[in-house]
């Protein structure tokens, strides 16, 4: 009996050991995050203007769809086009995960997946200056691939990489800021590559000389995260698991939090919304015609709107939480269609751009931030990547199918599937999805 009480105390002793030691290693983490906060704020702040002035030149709904429907002709291939963009970003996101869950230090790996999606970009500007007819449309079609399987990992290794060095009631003015400063930029060098770069195609092909600027602008927002970051090693992480494990694991992470499962369903609506995002500035070409100085003007348009946007949608989400900026944020896209649909003067096009553009905006940083704050630290790596996944397999068909449907029964039809999901998807947030930071301070 007492050999037995014996073995009870020391276990107890030793359960008591590994929660103090948790604990102060808990504490250092945090110790470290809040000491190195000023600097990595500031890499993070760097990495973000540039990388996503660069990437919106390259995502914004204008110049890509615009570029491979001027190379092919067909909108069934700017769908195509589109929808393997999406599809890079199935699996990726999951083989992302798997590679970093269980390493205490990320950024090598974050290094690996942001290097590799720039060259892609690079390699869609060497395409259109050193090839012609099918074969550009081809490799475009490859790159444009390649582009989304690197940017579906990135996604999972840098968002995990701010949520380890930025504290939650930080991350949305980090983000306000970035993306109104990369904005502004953005903004100014799209309404300029469409008149200085792709109306007189500048260096014999306006397009590439814009993807070039990209690759330029995303490589130097990398390097500055690179050279400022000071990544903490987290207190735990998860075992290192193989990738089927790790798939088969997926109900159960879903399943463990109906708030978080309704969330995914939401993202899956809005992103299959996006059936009608690379059609828009074909449509605009329908009725009022779009050369290059309208391409540049509803970019700005676009892209000056997500950058005043991005200061009102950071500060309201560290304020209020980010199901509002969600709720807000789909009201406007749905706002955005029906103005577009409706209203076909210049004016009334670059406001509908604007709101579209203010719009989404909200949307991604909705979305990407809410997914930190549901579940554990340790799952969060492959909760982004699930919730990368569920998106992309949405928006992989979506664009694909809307290009068929729009060859076929024309923009109109399209347009219409697009509010009939964002309809669905508000309806969901509204009655099944509450906010995490709430809950989580309850």
């Amino acid at each position: 009996m007492d050999a037995k009480v014996e073995e009870t105390e020391d276990a107890g002793l030793m359960a008591a050991q590994e929660d103090g030691d948790l604990a102060a290693r808990e504490a250092a983490y945090e110790k470290f995050v809040w000491d190195n906060l000023k600097r990595n704020y500031l890499g993070n702040y760097l990495h973000g203007m540039l990388g996503m002035t660069g990437f919106r030149l390259v995502n914004a709904p204008t110049f890509l769809p615009a570029y491979l429907h001027a190379v092919s002709g067909s909108n069934a291939i700017v769908g195509l086009g589109l929808a393997l963009q999406q599809l890079g970003g199935v699996i990726s996101p999951i083989f992302g995960a798997t590679k970093v869950e269980h390493r205490t230090k990320v950024m090598p790996a974050a290094m690996w997946m942001g290097g590799l999606g720039r060259v892609a970009i690079l390699c869609m500007a060497l395409s259109g200056w050193f090839l012609t007819g099918r074969t550009l449309v081809w490799a475009l079609l490859f790159f444009i691939l390649m582009f989304g399987i690197f940017m579906g990992a990135q996604r999972v290794v840098f968002s995990l990489l701010m949520s380890k060095v930025i504290p939650i009631s930080r991350r949305g003015r980090l983000q306000a800021w970035r993306n109104a400063t990369g904005g502004a930029i953005a903004a100014v060098l799209a309404w300029a590559a469409g008149v200085y770069l792709i109306e007189p195609n500048l260096f014999g092909n306006g397009y590439s000389t814009t993807f070039v600027f990209a690759f330029v602008l995303t490589s130097l927002g990398l390097s500055a995260l690179q050279i400022l970051l000071r990544e903490p090693e987290p207190p735990t992480v998860r075992p290192q698991a193989r990738f089927r494990d790790r798939l088969r694991e997926f109900p159960a992470l879903i399943a463990q939090d109906h708030a978080y499962g309704w969330f995914l369903v939401v993202q899956m609506l809005a992103t299959s919304a996006r059936i009608a995002t690379p059609f828009y500035i074909l449509y605009v070409g329908k009725v009022i015609g779009a050369d290059g100085a309208t391409l540049g003007l509803l970019s700005f348009a676009f892209l000056g709107a997500d950058t005043a946007s991005n200061l009102v949608w950071g500060y309201l989400g560290d304020k209020r939480g980010f199901r509002v900026v969600l709720v807000l944020s789909l009201i406007g896209w749905t706002a955005a269609t029906l103005m577009l649909l409706n209203l076909h003067t210049v004016p009334a096009v670059f406001a509908s751009f604007a709101v579209l553009g203010a719009s989404l905006s909200g949307y991604m940083m909705a979305a990407q931030t809410m997914i930190l704050e549901f579940g554990s630290r340790d799952d969060l790596p492959m909760r982004i990547a699930v919730s990368a996944t569920a998106e992309s397999i949405t928006a992989t068909a979506g664009p694909l199918i809307g290009g068929l449907v729009a060859e076929a029964y024309g923009y109109d039809i399209v347009f219409m599937a697009s509010l009939g999901f964002l309809a669905s998807a508000f309806v969901i947030l509204i009655l099944a999805v509450r906010d995490p930071r709430t809950r989580r301070l309850a």
